[in-house]
């Protein structure tokens, strides 16, 4: 799953307006923040084996320190009693804690079985990326309503904060499509960086428009 964890990190505004947006979408996406670095260390596999699945060319031989269910839980702990002592904002850590373990269940939903419930453990996963009009209709959806909600929950003071928004909504959807269109990555590695790169952009934009909006 992509944009649902953007969706939930959305919605989540809603619900800890006082966290910022940067890091209400770090968390659904945090083991997918992890999963590039510990790629190009060694410690997780992945091979780009284009029809692994109809929707991504990606097969996730292992990949069980960054999106195992029980580690899941232990970097879930990890942030969110970061982000308390940071805050000293309860509610925000909750809705940190909550968004990173939801990865796990949200990408049970898409993935093959390939998904660990702890390192070494049994896999699971339903395989709705077998059927890309449906994974794109469950995800489309999903991203919709997060998007409305943070446009409810909050209002813009400035174009800032009014059009940084709209064009990340923009973007977004628009990187979606194009990854299900587009070739598959020339390399693990190029994957890997391209994923980081992408994320922490995403992350800074996320960053820069939220400051520019206010709770509604």
């Amino acid at each position: 799953m992509f944009i649902g964890h953007y969706a939930l990190g959305f919605a989540s505004k809603r619900f800890a307006p006082r966290t910022s947006l940067a890091i209400l979408i770090s968390a659904p996406i945090f083991l997918d923040l992890l999963w590039p670095f510990f790629l190009l260390a060694g410690w997780e596999t992945v091979r780009i084996d284009p029809g692994n699945t109809a929707f991504t060319p990606l097969d996730f031989v292992s990949y069980p320190i960054s999106h195992s269910l029980l580690m899941a839980c232990i970097w879930a702990t990890l942030f969110a009693a970061g982000y308390f002592l940071y805050s000293r904002y309860l509610v925000g850590a909750v809705a940190v804690w909550i968004g990173v373990v939801s990865h796990w269940f949200l990408d049970f939903v898409v993935h093959r079985p390939d998904l660990p419930l702890y390192p070494g453990g049994p896999k699971f996963g339903l395989g709705l990326w077998n059927y890309p009009v449906a994974t794109v209709v469950v995800e489309g959806l999903m991203y919709a309503a997060g998007v409305f909600i943070y446009a409810r929950a909050t209002r813009a003071k400035d174009s800032v904060g009014k059009w940084g928004f709209w064009s990340f909504v923009v973007f977004l959807a628009a990187f979606y499509v194009t990854y299900m269109i587009t070739p598959p990555p020339p390399s693990v590695r190029a994957l890997a960086i391209g994923a980081i790169i992408i994320s922490a952009l995403l992350i800074l934009w996320a960053w820069w428009f939220d400051k520019h909006r206010t709770r509604d």
